[in-house]
């Protein structure tokens, strides 16, 4: 299993549509020409950018955190160009980018230093061989202080690793519960086919 190189990316996303929107270069300023968090294709990696959709955590109705069975009142929703996550919180969010993984490829996450020196962690699980969607992303807050996100900026890159052989069975082979997501996608089980959009 090798790390996939830009050139490779560019190909994925430009003949298979691996990553919509694609920028083939490192974009480091917004439309206005302002300096932002930087995204697009590396060196070996693909950073994403975050949607201006945010799942605040919050405990206004003390609901218990159970995986099982979640309760969406555990959230604030925002639509903004900026998060505040409160201390020792969490936000989900999700990627501006869609992504239509290969059969025989495997992706993993990791967060941009810009956020990791500012004790902002995010947190992904990997992209799976065949699996669609938006990714769902988890910033979470480590610090005592209040921490801020930028939607349409780069928040995490993603390097994506290739088997030398294909899958017995991909995600979309078992039908996975998170195939074609769109938005923030919360917690749930395979009976549970429910997608919060964006």
């Amino acid at each position: 299993m090798a790390i996939k190189s830009d050139r490779w990316i560019i190909q994925q996303a430009q003949q298979h549509k691996m990553i919509e929107p694609f920028a083939q270069t490192q974009v480091k300023h917004d439309t206005k020409d302002k300096p932002s968090i930087s995204h697009g294709t590396s060196s070996y990696g693909y950073d994403v950018r975050c949607g201006n959709h945010f799942k605040v955590f919050t405990n206004i109705h003390s609901a218990m955190v159970d995986p099982k069975n979640f309760d969406s009142d555990s959230f604030v929703d925002i639509h903004s160009d900026v998060c505040i996550i409160p201390p020792n919180s969490f936000a989900l969010a999700h990627t501006v980018e869609y992504f239509r993984i290969p059969r025989n490829v495997l992706v993993i996450c990791l967060g941009k230093s810009t956020y990791a020196r500012c004790g902002i962690i995010v947190n992904v699980t990997p992209l799976e061989p065949e699996w669609e969607g938006h990714v769902t992303l988890e910033f979470s807050n480590t610090t005592p202080l209040p921490a801020k996100i930028y939607a349409n900026e780069g928040v995490a890159q993603m390097l994506f690793f290739e088997s030398d052989e294909a899958c017995i069975t991909s995600y979309k082979d078992r039908a996975g519960k998170y195939q074609g997501q769109t938005g923030v996608t919360l917690p749930k089980l395979a009976k549970d086919k429910k997608t919060i959009k964006g």
